[in-house]
This record gives C-alpha cells, structure tokens and sequence, in this order.
C-alpha cells in the first residue's frame, strides 16, 4: 500500500517541474501497477494502518483513472498556462487525499482525509471556474459539509472513549438515534440525499470540467462508501428507521428527475441527474441486503464514469460555443455527426441502457427495493421512466432542431477529445463482462 502513497507524496513537488502534459503518463502508471494488486474479500496489502478491500478497491481504482482524465480534460488550462504548475499539484493533492480517505482502515485518518479532499476541490473551483458566482458555489460546498462533519467528530471521540479503538475490522456497539444522524449527516449531504442536495447543482455549474468530474466522479461516492463502512454501527436501529429515509429519498428522485425536465442548462441538468442516481443508491443501500450493496458499489463506479463522460461533452461544447444554454447549443447533430454518437452512448448509459454497468448496478438496486417492500414499485417505475424522459429530452433537444445562425467558424473535435470520451465509455460498458469481480 505504501508503495502507490510515495510515489504519488513525490509526485507532488515534481508538478512544479515536469511538463503537465507528461505528468499524467505517471498517473496512467500508477493506475495499472495498482490493478494488478486486486484483493480477495477481506483487508489486503495493509501497511502502516492502511490497507484495501474489494469495496475500497475500486473506489481507489476509479480515483486513478478519473484524476487521469482530468489531465486530459484540462487542455485549455495547459495552452493557456493558467496557474499550470499549481493546478497540477492540486490535483495530485485531491488525487492523493481521495486515495487515503479509501484505504484508510482507522475512522480518524478516514476523517480527517474525508475532509481535507474538500480543500483542493474548493480551491479548483474557486480558482479556476468560469463565473463570478463560483465563490457562493464554494462556499455553499464548504459550509454544507463543514456543518454536517463537525458532528461526526464529536461522535468518532465519543467512540473512542467508549471502546478504546477506532478500527474498520473492529466496528462494535449500536447507537442511538442522535448518533445516527450526527455521524451519517455528513454522508447524506456528501451523496447527496433529497433536501441536503443544494450545494451540487451551484457548485457543478460553476466548476471548470475537472472539478464536475471529480465532483460526480468521486466525491459524491465519499457518501456511499462512507455510509458501507458506517452502517454496521447501527443495525437494530436501522431496522426501526431507515423506512423513513427510504421514502424521504425515492420520493426526492423522483421529484428531481422531473425537475431535470425543466433545465436549460446542460451542465445543471446533468448534476439533478447525479442527484437522483444517488437517491436511488441511498434508498437501496439502506434496506441492509447484501444484493443492495454489491449493487450500490457497481452503480458507484458507473455512475462516476458516466456523469464524467457528460461533463466532458457539455464541457467539449462549452468550449466552442461559449454557452451551456440548450438554446444556443442546437442542431449539433448537422456540424459534428461523429460526436452526436458519443453523445448518445452516454446518454444511453444514463438511463441505465444495456451493456452499461448502470443497468447492472440499478437491476441490483432495485431488486434491493422491491424485496424489502413492494410498495415501492410505483416510485421506482416513475423513476426510470424520467430518467429516459430527462436523457431523451436533452439529447434530442442538442443534437436535433436548426442549428445558431451565430456560429460562423468552428474548431473541430480533437483526437485527444475522442480518447477522452473513450476512455470514458469503454471500461463503462465493459466491465459488465466482469460482473463477478463486483458480485463475489
């Protein structure tokens, strides 16, 4: 475990001396040294209190490749030489914040990564956003989920005076309602759940491309696999409980992703969009089934490689057409066909179309739901159904109609752009041949 740790600590002050462009070679390294450490069940290669299961490990692994992408992704920032040397290291910084958060198996060094990878992504917005507004989007990220950790602190002390330990492998006790919602709080704003969701849509809307694809990438999966490692505290309560933040959450899905009808920005439709996949995961992940959890994990690592392949095409437009509006982004389809496909196949891994890990994932999920109760197969179908109307309704919206009689010259698709997108879409639809690794 040690060994990818150091080499990402001296990756860190070479960002202020190797070419940007070449740093991500490192990083694509790194990646593929690390697949071939896969675990089995349990906590393997641990060192020094760190260490992976097959939870973290993919979380870990789709860290890597995202952070991977965001180089890719952030060529603007190279040609122009904004801030160059500081952005790369800040993204080596969140990079390696992420990393630890995941193979940490001590609840305080889990804590206190958890949050300090709010710095970087804080400092990515604010320094290299596109408008005025990115410093209330900031600090709506901030405070969102400064106030719902500070509670968890508290609680994570509390746990150690009690029981003397503050290992994953050694989790014991059950707690009462207060505890549970001091320590998932923050969870539930990270995810995030129906009501603590506000902070998302502002701060993707306002983030450059790398920041909405660590956003929708990883840090809103800090929830999900915060949530797996924490709710074994909490068993006999949840029984009594968890109903009701069940209803609380598919409901609120289903009420954003009608609310994703109605958006005229591409950018902010795509965030709603993680919102409700994430509504769907929470509402399944806490009906305890095992079937639930191993599909929340696949639906975790699909929906970060989904939500970042859009970001990127919004961001591709963005950056010829200086506007998110689906207004002035119109009759795509007639100027670049080619990338009308990729457009398409991301949207269809949106709503959850096969061979998508998605459709994997939201199988598991609501097998989950409706064996716990039936009752919630009117909420699921509306689900589904708006989650095609809301994917359907912007691809058509983009790709079809007359095209802006204002565009007068046009820059190309670039092959580097095509990668990106692939690499995006590949391990998306692939991986579904390797079900077993998530469902073992």
């Amino acid at each position: 475990m040690m060994s990818i740790i150091m080499m990402m600590i001296f990756l860190m002050p070479l960002s202020f001396f190797l070419n940007f462009w070449y740093l991500k070679n490192f990083i694509i390294f790194m990646s593929f040294m690390f697949l071939f450490k896969f675990p089995m069940n349990f906590f393997s290669s641990i060192s020094m209190e760190y260490g992976y299961d097959s939870i973290s490990f993919f979380l870990m692994f789709l860290s890597l490749w995202i952070v991977y992408l965001m180089y890719m992704a952030s060529f603007k920032i190279f040609i122009y030489n904004n801030y160059l040397y500081l952005y790369s290291f800040l993204l080596l910084l969140l990079l390696f914040s992420l990393f630890m958060v995941f193979c940490s198996m001590n609840m305080f060094s889990f804590y206190l990564f958890f949050e300090f990878s709010l710095i970087p992504t804080l400092l990515i917005i604010l320094g290299w956003g596109y408008q005025p507004e990115r410093i209330q989007a900031g600090m709506y990220l901030f405070f969102y989920t400064m106030l719902a950790s500070l509670p968890m602190m508290l609680v994570l002390f509390n746990y150690m005076f009690q029981y003397y330990n503050m290992s994953f492998m050694l989790l014991s006790g059950d707690f009462n309602m207060l505890m549970f919602l001091m320590l998932n709080m923050v969870f539930f704003v990270k995810m995030p759940m129906f009501m603590v969701h506000l902070w998302l849509p502002k701060a993707h809307v306002e983030a450059p491309v790398s920041g909405s694809m660590i956003l929708a990438g990883i840090m809103l999966k800090l929830g999900g696999y915060g949530l797996m490692r924490f709710l074994t505290l909490f068993v006999s309560l949840s029984m009594k409980i968890n109903f009701m933040l069940i209803n609380f959450s598919l409901l609120g899905s289903v009420l954003i992703s009608i609310i994703c009808l109605r958006q005229s920005d591409m950018k902010s439709l795509i965030a709603y969009s993680s919102v409700v996949h994430m509504g769907l995961m929470l509402s399944s992940l806490l009906t305890l089934k095992l079937w639930s959890f191993k599909g929340s994990i696949i639906m975790m690592i699909a929906h970060g490689l989904c939500s970042s392949g859009l970001f990127v095409l919004v961001n591709i437009n963005y950056e010829r057409f200086m506007s998110r509006s689906i207004w002035i982004n119109k009759g795509l389809i007639n100027i670049m066909p080619s990338l009308s496909l990729w457009w398409f196949l991301l949207f269809s891994s949106n709503m959850a179309a096969p061979p998508s890990l998605n459709l994997a994932g939201e199988i598991m999920l609501i097998n989950g739901l409706l064996s716990y109760s039936y009752l919630y197969t009117i909420l699921v179908m509306l689900l589904s159904f708006f989650s095609a109307g809301y994917s359907l309704y912007l691809y058509s919206y983009l790709q079809h109609g007359k095209l802006n009689l204002g565009i007068k010259n046009f820059l190309m698709i670039s092959v580097r752009e095509y990668l990106l997108l692939i690499l995006h879409w590949m391990p998306l639809n692939l991986f579904i041949l390797k079900l077993d690794l998530f469902i073992l």
